[in-house]
């Protein structure tokens, strides 16, 4: 504590303060890209290691998002959504009348995921997304591994409806990941369960998210209307 009884903030702390203000007061809008490592250290005359120990500490706080070389995100009609935090969530906060169905949480086996993770059984926890004026606009069976914590999840449900938050509290958490997106076209099964067409074509999302030991958090494929639904691919610095 110096003389005039005031914390002595370091530069690191002040970029974070600065920066965090920024967002926090909207002068930086959500979606907006922040400078870069270069030019922020120009700007505020501090190191580069001490932008990136700024901007984790921002991300941290989950004001930001940083993106290594190349990033994608889901877009729903045109709108940004940050998968980290589920779907549901994601586009509620963006102000969709848009209502999730469970349609069932059951036990089940998947060989590609037994031999790539050791995961002997999963629970298979299946879902729709509904705009409330337009229809259904997505289905997803997630699979998260059926660990001490989760295995009564068919009985006891998940916590607060969300899924996100279930595997947060059995203490799941998704540190990195990988995203396939292609085009499926719909079963009877989907079709009826999606109110289309058979043989209607759907985007194809595969989310396999892991922990900081590369077990698995958990294994998403989603059926998407193009219609609705976009991916956007960013390339470059940020």
């Amino acid at each position: 504590m110096n003389r005039s009884g005031q914390v002595r903030l370091s530069k690191r702390d002040r970029l974070v303060a600065d920066l965090s203000g920024q967002i926090r007061s909207g002068v930086l809008a959500y979606g907006d890209q922040l400078p870069g490592e270069n030019t922020l250290a120009q700007r505020y005359r501090v190191s580069r290691g001490t932008v990136r120990s700024a901007l984790s500490e921002l991300q941290r706080q989950e004001l930001i998002t940083t993106q290594s070389g190349v990033g994608s995100f889901v877009t729903f009609d045109g709108v940004q959504l940050d998968q980290s935090v589920g779907w549901a969530t994601a586009l509620a906060r963006s102000g969709f009348d848009i209502s999730t169905e469970l349609l069932g949480i059951e036990r089940t086996t998947d060989t590609d995921l037994a031999q790539r993770y050791a995961v002997d059984e999963c629970i298979a926890v299946r879902r729709l997304r509904r705009d409330r004026t337009a229809g259904p606009v997505s289905y997803e069976v997630a699979l998260i591994p059926a660990t001490p914590q989760l295995a009564d999840l068919p009985e006891r449900g998940l916590v607060n409806d969300s899924l996100t938050a279930t595997l947060a509290a059995a203490g799941l958490h998704a540190e990195r990941g990988e995203q396939w997106i292609g085009t499926e076209t719909l079963t009877a099964h989907t079709a009826k369960l999606l109110e289309r067409r058979e043989g209607d074509l759907f985007l194809r999302a595969v989310r396999t998210s892991t922990d900081a030991r590369g077990n698995l958090v958990e294994h998403v494929v989603s059926l998407l209307d193009p219609a609705r639904f976009q991916f956007h691919l960013t390339f470059g610095r940020p």
